[in-house]
């Protein structure tokens, strides 16, 4: 049976739908349609969403039985203000002649409750209208309003652009800052009049890093607006430097132990800057708990949604908060506004229950109270000033204003077109729009992406790609007055629209800091790092936490918070204080410091002694004792010392090209000359003792003009190397920047190693050679012999440059060329006084020895 009740009911359903026409198909929604609570039918009319009471009571239900109606408590007298500017609006455009001329727009008014579920009820009413009946015709005709106003949270917003996006109906935000809603894919009907949060993230961060300030804390709504603000701040924050030292999350149904935990994370934190990116609803349930703490000396910083708060700033309480500052949206003066609100009266609409819970709520009274509390009507709200009646702060009013007019426009420039595309005359322009209806809905969004217009307050509006406007905000300070409250003062402004380098400007000297102080207060975990030093990060902590660690030997940082050293270039070094690379001292062997003074001094001497020795020698050139020791060479040898103790002068000074090439050519001449000199002396002495065997004839071989031409012919190969050094790869001056890291070496390289090493090594062949025949002829007889003091000089002349070869090598700098010009004056004395001595001696204290006589007995004496 049951099996045939199932086909049975299927086949009953078919044919009612056949049989039963179109027209008579109606479905009926369940429970009652949301209906607008402000509301006035015109032409063209456009919905809004506000919530009239900060809150809906939360009910348990059964699921058993049809829900109640949800109650909304604590009217909103802001929100209120909203909807009557958009009133206002709507009134004005509808006086102007210039604006939608002949067309009137009407509107819708929702209240949210601040719920996401009863702001998605109100525009889905607003899509579909509120019949209680649907027809196959509901779904054809347009919605019930060209564009929807609202919502004043984000939150609800999203949940709302969610809603119509599909249906390509714009909903334009007056007040709805999340940065998320800038989602086209999302959110492709989407616009606000009020800046992204990620713009005033963005400020924030601007603001903080312009003061200074790298260690904050930070406090934000647990909602969209509160978590997308503070995680684009942060994101922006990491990129300038900026640390958070802790994010506390609130929302205003939190228990009373959540405001607890937050209150005594602030307490014990070490910044002193608070970034509250938090909604005014959440935040004040905390300011209560801190006021009890008595928490003191944190500077606040504000977004927009609570910085221009006349109720923070009017309750003595939050005195605290002196000193914030923040960016609101710019104030705005809408003239004819305080008429409009204050001409509100229930008499207007003596059914509408709201605007007699406004009344109560304006003016603390009840009309189902007709004693000394009830309210009689008579109630001036001219009389009145508070968060209704005032003003002086439209910053966010204007943006319903501008939001309005948006739609305005838009509707303006779609009926301009129809008009110029139908070229029909203005008094048809109502038929038209009746005809054109159908069309017009889908255009609004459309039409709305590019509207551009001016409004009265002289503000430029239009809307990006993503349906942002231009993001320009005030920076505001609360500052203290007589009476105990607070006032916002504007110390400067950002503009995106301005080059990035001028898009905040502060004028600081304003600003009246936390506790009422003019000093700006630091908020750093570390103080900053000065020229010269390096930030290295203490270890488990965020990058703001550092030790300063001086730069090395070398290395410079010439900022401060330098994260790193920066290595001089080859050429420079690093002053005493690290912060500046500056040229390297260049280090020679100079004419002005002690060591080179004392060097020339000593070749001087040895210049003095020489002359003196050679003037003592001509004056006694006819005696024996001058005479006996080949005197011709002995003048050549005195002349060539003198060369040798002066070419030492050219390795003092600032190497040159010509110095370097003059030091070892000069050195290695003179000496080839003076060692030429001695051993033509050493080989007359060993001639001059064969001479004297019978039959020997062996000095006709080595006569003086041979002694001159072997001095001449073995000083002129040394010559010839020279010349093939200096032609091939000559000494040029270096700078050495290998040696010491603090100073540049200038010496001279010696081009050629291989020249280099040729003209010591001949010169050392000689001396060898010299010495060699010296040491042969030291036991000849004693007035011809001069080969032992030849041999001592050798002997002394071979210790100092064989000495010379590793000392010169391993000595630093300057002090190589002061051991080569020490080899060459030691050198130099050894020669000169070892032959010379002994024969000045003689010539000046035993003139009785300097006879021919006294020479022949010497000789004499020797032979037997």
């Amino acid at each position: 049976m049951a099996k045939r009740t199932v086909p049975l009911v299927l086949l009953l359903l078919v044919v009612y739908g056949v049989c039963v026409p179109a027209s008579a198909q109606v479905c009926r929604l369940l429970g009652q349609p949301a209906l607008p609570l402000l509301h006035a039918q015109k032409d063209i009319n456009i919905g809004a969403i506000f919530s009239f009471h900060r809150s809906a009571l939360l009910k348990i239900h059964p699921f058993t039985s049809k829900p109640e109606p949800t109650t909304c408590i604590s009217f909103n007298l802001r929100e209120f203000k909203f909807a009557q500017t958009l009133i206002f609006a709507i009134e004005e455009i509808n006086n102007n002649t210039q604006l939608l001329p002949g067309v009137f727009l009407g509107y819708k008014i929702y209240d949210s409750c601040s719920s996401i579920a009863l702001t998605i009820l109100s525009g889905m009413a607003l899509m579909n209208g509120y019949e209680e009946t649907l027809r196959d015709t509901s779904c054809s005709r347009p919605p019930a309003v060209h564009a929807i106003v609202g919502e004043s949270n984000s939150s609800p917003t999203i949940g709302l652009a969610s809603l119509v996006g599909p249906f390509s109906l714009p909903v334009i935000s007056h007040f709805a800052t999340c940065a998320c809603l800038s989602n086209r894919k999302r959110y492709p009907s989407f616009f606000r009049t009020i800046p992204s949060d990620y713009y005033q993230s963005k400020a924030l961060v601007q603001l903080v890093k312009h003061f200074g300030w790298t260690w904050v804390g930070t406090v934000r709504s647990r909602s969209d607006y509160g978590n997308n603000g503070i995680a684009a701040f942060e994101e922006a924050a990491k990129q300038e430097g900026i640390c958070i030292e802790y994010s506390e999350a609130i929302f205003k149904t939190d228990p009373q132990d959540q405001f607890l935990k937050t209150v005594e994370v602030i307490k014990k934190g070490t910044a002193r800057v608070v970034l509250a990116f938090i909604a005014l609803g959440d935040f004040v349930p905390l300011l209560k708990v801190i006021s009890q703490h008595n928490i003191t000396g944190i500077q606040w910083v504000g977004s927009e949604s609570w910085i221009t708060s006349r109720t923070l700033a009017e309750t003595k309480e939050y005195s605290f908060l002196s000193g914030a500052v923040g960016f609101a949206i710019a104030n705005a003066k809408l003239m004819g506004l305080r008429e409009f609100l204050v001409n509100v009266h229930p008499d207007q609409e003596p059914n509408n229950e709201m605007l007699k819970e406004f009344w109560e709520t304006t003016f603390q009274c009840s009309f189902s109270n007709s004693g000394s509390g009830g309210c009689t009507g008579s109630e001036r709200l001219a009389e009145l000033q508070n968060e209704y009646t005032d003003v002086s702060e439209l910053r966010i009013a204007n943006k319903v204003y501008t939001a309005v007019y948006a739609i305005a426009y838009t509707l303006h420039n779609i009926l301009k077109d129809i008009k110029t595309s139908t070229k029909s005359k203005k008094k048809n322009i109502m038929k038209l729009i009746k005809i054109k209806i159908m069309d017009l809905s889908s255009q609004v969004l459309e039409y709305i992406r590019g509207v551009q217009f001016t409004i009265k307050t002289g503000e430029e509006i239009s809307f990006d790609a993503s349906g942002d406007p231009v993001a320009r905000y005030d920076l505001v300070n609360w500052q203290p007055v007589q009476d105990g409250s607070l006032q916002f003062k504007n110390v400067g402004f950002y503009d995106s629209s301005l080059p990035s380098e001028q898009h905040l400007q502060v004028n600081q000297e304003h600003v009246l800091w936390a506790e009422d102080s003019g000093q700006l207060p630091e908020s750093v975990c570390s103080e900053s790092c000065p020229p010269g030093t390096r930030k290295a990060v203490q270890k488990g902590r965020p990058v703001c936490c550092y030790d300063c660690i001086p730069c090395g030997e070398g290395e410079i940082s010439n900022v401060t918070d330098s994260s790193d050293c920066f290595p001089c270039d080859l050429e420079y070094w690093s002053n005493e204080s690290k912060d500046r690379c500056v040229l390297k001292v260049i280090e020679f062997l100079s004419y002005t410091e002690i060591m080179g003074m004392v060097l020339c001094i000593f070749a001087f001497v040895g210049v003095l002694l020489t002359t003196i020795v050679s003037s003592l020698f001509y004056l006694h050139k006819e005696t024996p004792i001058v005479r006996a020791n080949n005197s011709e060479l002995s003048f050549l040898l005195l002349f060539s010392l003198t060369l040798c103790f002066l070419c030492s002068l050219t390795f003092i000074g600032r190497p040159t090209e010509w110095s370097c090439m003059l030091r070892h050519t000069a050195f290695g001449i003179t000496f080839v000359l003076c060692i030429s000199c001695i051993l033509g002396k050493t080989i007359v002495v060993l001639m001059a003792f064969k001479a004297t065997l019978p039959g020997s004839n062996v000095m006709k071989w080595f006569g003086p003009l041979q002694q001159q031409l072997s001095v001449v012919s073995l000083t002129l190969i040394q010559m010839i190397i020279c010349v093939l050094w200096l032609t091939i790869s000559p000494p040029f001056p270096f700078m050495n920047l290998s040696y010491y890291r603090d100073k540049i070496i200038l010496e001279c390289n010696v081009g050629s190693a291989l020249g280099f090493w040729a003209v010591l090594g001949y010169t050392g062949l000689l001396s060898i050679l010299c010495f060699i025949l010296a040491f042969l002829a030291r036991k000849l007889p004693d007035n011809f012999n001069e080969a032992k003091f030849i041999t001592f000089s050798m002997l002394i002349f071979c210790a100092v440059w064989f000495t010379f070869i590793p000392a010169y090598v391993s000595s630093p700098g300057k002090f190589t060329v002061a051991v080569e010009i020490f080899a060459i004056l030691a050198s130099s004395f050894g020669l000169l006084f070892c032959i010379f001595a002994p024969k000045c001696y003689i010539i000046l204290l035993k003139p009785e020895k300097n006879t021919k006589k006294q020479m022949m007995m010497k000789s004499l004496h020797k032979t037997l």
